[in-house]
């Protein structure tokens, strides 16, 4: 049984075929197309049942709605060929790339984390910020991640009191990054930074980079550093997330990756997830709790931050409904 998206979505994409899949792809953001090629890329032999379960829920799904929401280059070019062989994945990525927007800060999307922190780094620090609060929120973290402690302690600073650029500045830096990009000069705006944008960024982090920032922000303005903290969505927080929600995160996440989770989670925390798990998976679960032997934290945290990843996807794209924050009940 098939029991995750992304494979749900790459076996869909192959059997489709070239040309549709192409079509399809163009809609989807650079990290989608990152997670879908990686999945086509590790598959080595579909089965004609799966490829019939997948298309069959696909019509399910496609009937039941009017419309379709389908809301680096090396990387995605390296796995595609893996997947499709040369001559397929040169034809699929041609068409995907070929309408894309590829001009200055939206190219940025397009390359991996080190890359942009190598070609950043030496801006000023606001420029780095106003950079960042426009790329993916985990591909942001990411890049700061390549910076030196102090420079991302002063970055995260900056897309905290982020609230806005006017629009001709924008322009003058974009214009400069398409010139040095050689691409064109369209860009998609999105909402700049503030405390929100910093949170969000804070989510990816891994916990060591997250510590040494937020010491940094508490220094300067340690009630800031605090409403940064409060808009952070954390591993406890998935308390706050009801029981469908919690059914449809599970079907997100790998049973390795929940196990290490658990292993830092609260008793209380344990409980819901083993509330909405099927009564054998939640004993097997609790097996393996019992028998796994000491795991560092840092593994801990990590397998945290990928399933917040998923709660944060999922959010986006109106799936699950976090806990509410003041007045605003929905992310």
């Amino acid at each position: 049984m098939i029991d995750n998206n992304i494979t749900k979505a790459a076996i869909l994409m192959l059997a489709l075929g070239e040309e549709e899949a192409s079509e399809v792809m163009r809609h989807l953001s650079p990290r989608e197309v990152q997670k879908l090629g990686t999945a086509m890329a590790s598959m080595k032999a579909i089965g004609h049942d799966d490829v019939e379960v997948v298309l069959g829920e696909f019509l399910s799904i496609a009937n039941e709605s009017s419309t379709l929401s389908l809301d680096s280059d090396e990387y995605v070019r390296s796995v595609m060929t893996r997947a499709l062989g040369d001559d397929k994945a040169a034809g699929l990525l041609n068409r995907i790339l070929q309408d894309r927007d590829s001009s200055g800060i939206d190219s940025l999307k397009w390359m991996d984390a080190q890359t942009v922190a190598d070609f950043i780094k030496n801006e000023h620090p606001q420029i780095i910020a106003t950079i960042l609060v426009h790329l993916e929120r985990d591909q942001a973290s990411a890049v700061l991640g390549y910076f030196t402690e102090r420079l991302r302690g002063d970055v995260m600073l900056r897309i905290a009191t982020l609230d806005g650029i006017k629009p001709t500045a924008l322009k003058e830096l974009n214009d400069v990054l398409t010139k040095v990009l050689s691409g064109n000069e369209n860009v998609s705006k999105k909402s700049l930074g503030g405390v929100k944008a910093a949170a969000e960024i804070m989510n990816f982090m891994s916990g060591e980079n997250e510590t040494s920032i937020m010491d940094a922000l508490k220094t300067y303005d340690d009630d800031m550093a605090q409403k940064i903290m409060d808009e952070m969505f954390v591993f406890d927080n998935i308390l706050e997330i009801d029981d469908k929600g919690i059914q449809t995160i599970l079907r997100e996440v790998q049973s390795e990756t929940l196990l290490l989770a658990l292993k830092g989670a609260t008793e209380e925390l344990r409980t819901k997830i083993f509330k909405n798990m099927s009564s054998r998976a939640a004993e097997m679960m609790k097996e393996d709790l019992e028998n796994r032997g000491p795991v560092r934290l840092s593994e801990v945290e990590a397998q945290q931050k990928e399933i917040l990843q998923a709660v944060r996807r999922l959010a986006d794209a109106g799936q699950i409904m976090l806990g509410a924050k003041g007045e605003d009940a929905f992310v």
